[in-house]
Parts: C-alpha cells; structure tokens; sequence
C-alpha cells in the first residue's frame, strides 16, 4: 500500500483543491466526511457519512433469494426484510492509497452465501468525487446489487436554507405498504419520498443549497432512491438495481461478468 496521503487512525484522508475525503475502511469502508471548503456536506452521528450497499441494495423481501434452484435466508436486520447488504458491517483492507485516491476490497462470507469480492475505489479531484464498486465471483455464478447511501445534511449550518432536490424520473417504482416495489411502474409522485425511481438515460440528481453548493449525482445506473423523510438528512442513493431487486430483477454476477457501477459527485459554489 503506498501511504502518500494522510492515513489516521480514524480513517483514510484524501484532499484535492479545498476538498477533503475521509474514508474508514474498518467501519464499512464508508465515507465518513466530506468537507468542501472546510463545509461538512454529510450527516455526523449514529447514522452519518455514506455508505456502500453491497451485495443488495434496499430491502430484501423476508430475507430471502432463489439462485436457480437454492433458496437462501439472509439475517432480518429491518423486520420482516433484510437490508442494504454487508459491505456496510465489515472491514475492508486497503489496496493502493495516494493523496487524492484510494481502492479498498473485502470477501463476501457469510451470512451472504457465496464467495466473492467486492472492490471500492473512490477518486477525488477539486469539484468531484468519482466512486466505482465491482463485485466478483470466487466461484459460483449468484445475483448482486450494489449501490450508496449518503447521508446529506438537510441544511448546512450558519443559518442557510434547507437543500433543495432537482430530478426528472422516467418512472417511480410503486411502493406498497411493505415497503417493497410492487412491480408497477407509474408516473413520478411529489414527495415527501422513501421511494426508487428511474432514469433510463443514468441518474442525474441535483442538490442545492441555496447560496451555498450545488451538487449533482451522476451515475450510468438507471435506477435510484430517494429518501427525504428525516428532519436532519436526505438521501440520494443510485444503485445498480431496485429494492428487493435480488428477486424481481437478478442480475447475475459470473466469473466472466462481474457487476460494476460508479457514481460522480460534482459541486460548484454559489454566490
């Protein structure tokens, strides 16, 4: 591992211009800060920064997934569902580290029942933030998803206006009282919103502080989240596939297709 960069023992630190990345591979390998001019853009506290959902994203129906003829149970962490994977509940170890980029790789295990390995590599420049994730087989060909969850505060502080959400979704996933898409797809519905919607062309979602930072989330994905029904925090979170997308819409990682998907966070001030 080459060691240019700020390691501390609270995690990985990457700069470029006035941004700062903190990243903490043995909490989940989530980002735990992302500080712009010296602005923390991410929620801190018992749920904060922004983590990687790997290898499901959302909820799993009852916690349970068929691989051809195989059923599997994954552990109930959001009753009667399982939730957002085990990449975010485990250390990833450190692979190539520079000032402005760092790579970090773990081995699925159990209680995910198929051996493999997911990579996160993130890439920091002075107006973006570049995130990719890969998971690979060590065996066996088996569904995945993979996507993120940040947690971007509500208002910035100094007391500045509540972010504002921009997008425009081909369609939104009906959600039924499960919390579950229903298979429907239907016209996008104004918020409040715990709900996935999606974007044939990629995602393209904008966050505006007004007068403070604009930020747009970009990613090849067609599909993405959005929950804003907490007072403190919304989340934008693009993904691979839609909540229980293990079941309804299997992408099938082989040893000779692994999954890929990568996400783009772009900003700009505001006069």
């Amino acid at each position: 591992m080459t060691t240019h960069n700020t390691t501390e023992a609270q995690g990985v630190r990457l700069a470029a211009g006035d941004a700062e990345l903190t990243v903490l591979p043995d909490n989940g390998c989530r980002v735990g800060s992302l500080r712009i001019g010296g602005t923390e853009l991410l929620r801190q506290g018992p749920k904060f920064g922004s983590f990687p959902m790997v290898p499901w994203c959302g909820r799993v129906e009852l916690g349970q997934f068929r691989n051809g003829g195989e059923r599997h149970q994954l552990p109930l962490n959001a009753p009667p569902h399982a939730i957002h994977g085990t990449g975010r509940d485990t250390a990833w170890r450190p692979a190539h580290v520079t000032e402005t980029a760092a790579s970090f790789t773990y081995d699925l295990a159990a209680p995910w029942p198929y051996p493999g390995r997911v990579t996160q590599v993130f890439e920091l420049v002075p107006d973006s933030l570049t995130m990719a994730m890969s998971v690979e087989t060590i065996g066996d060909s088996f569904p995945a998803q993979a996507g993120w969850h940040p947690w971007f505060l509500r208002d910035l502080g100094q007391g500045g206006a509540d972010v504002e959400l921009s997008f425009t979704a081909d369609w939104q996933e009906e959600r039924g009282e499960d919390h579950l898409p229903t298979g429907r797809r239907i016209a996008p519905l104004p918020g409040p919103w715990d709900d996935c919607f999606g974007m044939a062309d990629g995602v393209e979602v904008t966050l505006t502080w007004p007068k403070r930072l604009e930020l747009t989330i970009t990613s090849r994905s067609e599909w993405v989240v959005v929950y804003d029904e907490q007072a403190e925090a919304v989340c934008v979170e693009p993904q691979s596939g839609p909540p229980n997308g293990l079941n309804t819409l299997p992408r099938l990682v082989t040893p000779i297709d692994p999954l890929e998907i990568s996400t783009t966070w772009r900003w700009r001030t505001l006069d």
